[in-house]
């Protein structure tokens, strides 16, 4: 077991403002169970060995050999600074130094992710649905689309990729601008039907995301 410092004492936590903190931890980590997205669930944290998720596959080796248990005082370090806690894990967050904010942060976490918890506004619903455009926040449906996201063909032609959708329309993205993605989860899409999903600000950047990896190659023809 790791041996790490105690941080500083806080004030006892309020969940309301943690809640509101939590967005920063949002765009990586869900509220419920076995769904996954940068980071592992944080659902039935509490009393859980750090790493030790069955159903996620990215765990650091620095994580899974730590031999930490989560709990307040263990939470608590990590976030005021998991590279000191852990080294050479991969998480890319570099910790809370004010303790009063992590008190909070985890008033709201522990009653968050107990068994049977009531589900939390998002990060994306708290921040007016700009969690989606920027990569956090709950993650659409791939399954049930618009015309103008199911894709159709996809064709190559030198630095240029162009999706065509199911409502005939074709865009052209630069191809440092269109990401290639999997999504095998129960929101990705359908097997043979990729979701065209726009991605930054500027309308110039979009995702492509498959059911499996094989179906990539399949789809994209090289044609100019």
């Amino acid at each position: 077991m790791l041996a790490w410092l105690s941080p500083a004492v806080a004030e006892p936590g309020d969940a309301a403002r943690g809640q509101r903190n939590f967005r920063m931890c949002a765009p990586c980590h869900s509220l419920e169970p076995d769904r996954h997205m940068t980071g592992p669930s944080l659902a039935g944290v509490w009393e859980r060995k750090a790493g030790s998720l069955p159903s996620f596959e990215r765990y650091s080796d620095a994580l899974k050999s730590s031999g930490i248990i989560w709990d307040d005082r263990s939470l608590d370090a990590w976030l005021t600074d998991p590279d000191r806690m852990v080294p050479d894990n991969e998480m890319p967050f570099n910790g809370i130094k004010d303790p009063q904010h992590r008190a909070d942060l985890l008033a709201f976490l522990k009653e968050a992710t107990k068994p049977g918890a009531a589900p939390h506004m998002s990060a994306q619903g708290q921040m007016g649905g700009m969690g989606g455009m920027m990569g956090g926040g709950r993650v659409p449906n791939l399954k049930n689309l618009e015309s103008n996201a199911q894709v159709k063909t996809i064709t190559y032609c030198r630095d240029t990729y162009r999706v065509t959708t199911a409502d005939g329309k074709t865009r052209a993205f630069w191809e440092r601008n269109l990401r290639l993605k999997t999504d095998s989860g129960t929101d990705g899409p359908h097997s043979g039907a990729p979701a065209l999903v726009p991605a930054g600000m500027m309308g110039d950047r979009a995702d492509v995301i498959f059911a499996a990896p094989e179906e990539i190659s399949k789809i994209i023809e090289a044609r100019c």
